[in-house]
């Protein structure tokens, strides 16, 4: 007990409860929280900060344009740590196209087979060519797929496995 009075460190008179009232043990190093309650705490904190940066990217985005293109205003409101971002207005410019575009995706009607223009659905097979097929033609010798899957392969193993030489060797 007397080394306790030397150097000042006292025991905690009991157990203290999380101040979330979640049920669990809080501690000093996780300011009265239980991990979990703390983990969520810095979760919260770093997304607010990244909505925060983001928010702000795009406003300086839209004002170095001066009018040209997509402008959006937004509304920021902070309540215990949580973020709500709304979208209160966006302008397009008078020439703009990529308005047009929006509206030909809308209007596209049901997903069909690229091949044999059959209805697909949610049960479509994308390809790595980028079209859609149905499960007959889901496989690249049933649609003549032009997508070069070997060069994709030596591709994807060159850049895994890089090329490794100790300097020893080169000077001997």
């Amino acid at each position: 007990m007397e080394s306790h009075d030397e150097t000042g460190c006292q025991a905690p008179k009991g157990p203290i409860l999380c101040i979330n009232n979640c049920g669990f043990f809080g501690s000093a190093a996780t300011a009265n929280m239980c991990s979990k309650c703390h983990k969520d705490m810095i979760l919260k904190q770093e997304q607010a900060q990244a909505a925060a940066s983001s928010i702000e990217s795009i406003v300086n985005r839209s004002s170095s344009e001066n009018g040209k293109g997509p402008v959006a205003t937004e509304v920021l409101n902070l309540q215990a740590g949580s973020v709500d971002v709304k979208v209160i207005s966006t302008e397009f410019s008078a020439g703009s196209s990529s308005s047009k575009d929006v509206d030909m995706k809308m209007n596209e009607g049901p997903q069909r087979c690229t091949t044999c223009r059959k209805r697909v659905g949610l049960t479509g097979f994308n390809c790595k060519c980028g079209n859609l097929f149905c499960a007959v033609h889901r496989y690249s010798d049933k649609h003549g797929c032009p997508f070069d899957y070997r060069t994709a392969a030596r591709d994807a193993i060159a850049k895994a496995n890089p090329v490794v030489r100790a300097d020893k060797l080169d000077k001997i």
